[in-house]
């Protein structure tokens, strides 16, 4: 089976996002109103992991240095279960998967050990050499176990997860040039590559900690502990910082030249209904063509979408563009599964992508009883006007596919979105009207996963 295909138009949302200053909190959280939208139809066709039928997740999804899809088929809830690397196909329009992660890093899925059984949002291609750079994260349980605990198995030996496995792999050559341990016992939670420096930075988990690998002497530093509540992507800005999150929402940031991590004073927008900016961390950041800003949004509860330009003042402003799902009543809980956004990416028409879940709700969205409780909308945002348009939904032949873990723009122009909590797992393909692709559309590539 090679894919489905649906086709699907939608209204379009437009907004007049509000302006604020770094750290300041928000004065309003109304998600903006519906309008209709003369958009054509946008293609969509759905890709599943048959290749791999363990596979339950897809966390990473990234063009390659060479302008290919490449996406992580992962399986962490299988005991024994490993990840798998699959490649988009255009002539054959199929997914081709290139090998198995286990068998690269001598780490097979029957050891006994916690299994290589993802990649999570570890992706990081280097275009001068045309390597795809690629980190493991645990969660897997071994092969005669249910689940696994990291602390439970932190000093077994035959049961504990060896470490983040590094792989370089050749995208010419079709070739996995070498790999290494990156970080003992621990996975990789988010990777990114200063290709000019060879360096790669990561988070760590369970301990979440900095730290900094050196590609060419293939030496590791660990700058230590950030907090307790992983964020989910690293950026890097002109000045080779590297910025991510901590726990309560503030800004941390690794300067090279001090060689230390400074954490901002300021608390990033959040709902000040029921948050304090707790657990507001980053889930993802694509940077704007001009590599002045980046577009970035926080991880659950209600996310929301901000613009961040980390190359002005002593920290960055940052630009509060409010909730990016449905209006909901906050004495209601709700799943933070189903409120989720990701899959932020610039195509080659200059506007951004992401896809955010839209849900059944009695009073704010009553969709219809033919339809999944919850799906997953593709937006479209003019970066200028910060005008945003609905301009597909993405429909799954069985499940609900609200939850988008990354996306891509191939080198055709196309979008391609990571999906989790689907059965069967796999990816999307968004075919973008002919006036909107471009050639090398994935340049400049984004160096982090």
């Amino acid at each position: 089976m090679k894919r489905r295909e649906f086709i699907k138009g939608g209204a379009g949302l437009a907004t007049a996002w509000l302006t604020l200053p770094a750290g300041a909190a928000a004065k309003s959280d109304k998600v903006p109103s519906v309008k209709a939208s003369a958009e054509a139809p946008y293609k969509t066709s759905w890709y599943p992991f048959t290749g791999h039928p363990d596979a339950d997740t897809c966390w990473s999804l990234s063009a390659g240095p060479d302008g290919r899809i490449y996406a992580a088929a992962c399986a962490e809830s299988v005991p024994g279960g490993v990840v798998k690397l699959a490649r988009y196909n255009e002539h054959s329009d199929s997914l081709d998967y290139l090998f198995s992660l286990d068998e690269v890093v001598d780490d097979p899925g029957d050891s006994g050990r916690a299994t290589q059984c993802k990649i999570h949002y570890s992706f990081a291609p280097s275009m001068s050499d045309g390597v795809l750079y690629m980190a493991t994260h645990l969660s897997g349980p071994p092969i005669d176990q249910p689940a696994y605990s990291p602390w439970l198995s932190w000093n077994d030996p035959k049961r504990c997860f060896r470490g983040s496995a590094l792989v370089a792999f050749d995208t010419k050559r079709d070739k996995v040039l070498w790999w290494d341990t990156m970080i003992p016992k621990e996975g990789c939670r988010c990777l990114l590559h200063d290709e000019e420096r060879n360096l790669l930075y990561s988070l760590s988990y369970p301990r979440d900690h900095f730290i900094i690998y050196d590609t060419k002497k293939r030496t590791r530093r660990d700058l230590g502990r950030i907090g307790s509540i992983n964020a989910q992507t690293l950026f890097l800005d002109r000045r080779h910082r590297v910025w991510t999150t901590d726990d309560y929402g503030h800004l941390v940031r690794y300067d090279p030249e001090k060689d230390r991590l400074e954490r901002s004073p300021y608390v990033l927008p959040h709902n000040p209904q029921f948050q304090n900016g707790w657990h507001s961390v980053f889930y993802d950041v694509v940077a704007a063509p001009d590599r002045e800003s980046v577009f970035a949004v926080t991880w659950i509860a209600q996310p929301r979408l901000m613009r961040i330009w980390p190359n002005e003042g002593e920290w960055p402003r940052v630009e509060d563009l409010g909730p990016v799902t449905q209006e909901r009543d906050p004495t209601f809980p709700t799943d933070t599964f189903t409120d989720h956004c990701g899959g932020l990416v610039f195509g080659g028409d200059g506007q951004l992508y992401f896809v955010a879940s839209r849900w059944r709700d009695p009073v704010y969205n009553p969709m219809p009883g033919s339809k999944h409780d919850r799906e997953g909308v593709v937006w479209r945002l003019n970066p200028r006007t910060l005008q945003r348009e609905e301009v597909a939904v993405l429909q799954h032949p069985k499940s609900p596919a609200q939850y988008v873990s990354r996306g891509a723009v191939d080198h055709n122009g196309n979008l391609f979105f990571g999906i989790v909590g689907t059965s069967p797992v796999g990816i999307f393909k968004v075919d973008l009207p002919a006036a909107r692709r471009k050639k090398n559309a994935h340049l400049p590539i984004r160096v982090w996963g």
